[in-house]
């Protein structure tokens, strides 16, 4: 945790990023074997893991709650899938910031460090379009649709911000390089704030989010190392009381030296069929 959010905080909270879930009907199927779509919806680690009689703890890994590369499926419909690594929702941290705005005296004055490798930062993003039908009606309506999607990931992408991200300069994180924004708790306060930063976010997809986030006074520090499925938060221990408090959230307390590897959770075994890379 220290080696992600650093070292020398009075406390910390790791939040769990919620998971996409889905609801089938699985009385009825198409003629290619899909079944509908009844619900769908986000769910905790702890709605996964007591349907498996699995537990709950401060250093839990998702890769001993479900399968990494197929989720879950249960029963009675529901289908879990994976949680996102790398960022937590701006849906979430916007509720975050009601508690970071009250620790800081500098909520006008925040930076935020965004990992250079996202594709939407590079203009790498794919862009798929997919029409029905046959023939060259529908074909050009596909060519269309292509270069129209591409033309919106175009625009949501500033050119100044695209530079920065492929030359620098660059904040040097270890294992990664990140670009920096100054914003505030105003801005992040808002959910749809990534689709006009031109860090090219669009309505309706699930856009990038920052690894770090830091008010100039440095009483806290927000982190979401990339390829975690959790965000670490330090700060006071008054912040922690108040992130792990929070209903929205689903967090607990750990410190700067515990473990959030896969190898972490030593109370959940691991799943049939699964082994840690040599």
């Amino acid at each position: 945790v220290g080696g992600v959010a650093g070292t020398g905080f009075e406390a910390y909270a790791r939040i769990l990023h919620p998971v996409p879930t889905t609801r089938m009907d699985l009385s009825t199927a198409d003629e290619w074997g899909m079944h509908p779509v009844l619900e769908e919806t986000r769910w905790s680690w702890a709605q996964v893991a007591a349907r498996q009689g699995l537990t709950m703890h401060p250093l839990v890994q998702w890769n001993r709650l479900a399968d990494l590369h197929q989720g879950i499926s249960f029963d009675d419909g529901w289908q879990v899938g994976q949680t996102d690594e790398g960022r937590l929702g701006n849906d979430l941290l916007a509720g975050l910031m009601e508690h970071l705005a009250r620790e800081t005296v500098t909520p006008e004055e925040l930076v935020v460090g965004i990992w250079n490798g996202w594709g939407e930062l590079t203009g790498g993003v794919a862009v798929w379009y997919v029409a029905e039908g046959r023939g060259p009606a529908a074909w050009l309506a596909r060519r269309r649709g292509h270069q129209e999607a591409e033309r919106r990931l175009e625009e949501a992408l500033r050119h100044d911000i695209r530079d920065a991200a492929a030359h620098g300069p660059h904040l040097e994180w270890p294992g990664r390089e990140m670009v920096l924004f100054a914003t505030s708790v105003e801005e992040l306060s808002d959910p749809t704030w990534a689709e006009r930063a031109g860090i090219g976010s669009q309505p309706g997809w699930p856009g990038i989010g920052p690894q770090l986030i830091w008010s100039a006074d440095r009483s806290w520090v927000v982190a979401s190392e990339i390829d975690w499925d959790s965000t670490i938060v330090a700060g006071s221990r008054a912040l922690v009381d108040a992130v792990l408090a929070d209903e929205r959230l689903e967090a607990y307390e750990v410190d700067e030296d515990a473990d959030l590897t896969w190898e972490g959770d030593v109370v959940n075994p691991p799943r049939a069929g699964w082994r840690a890379a040599p």
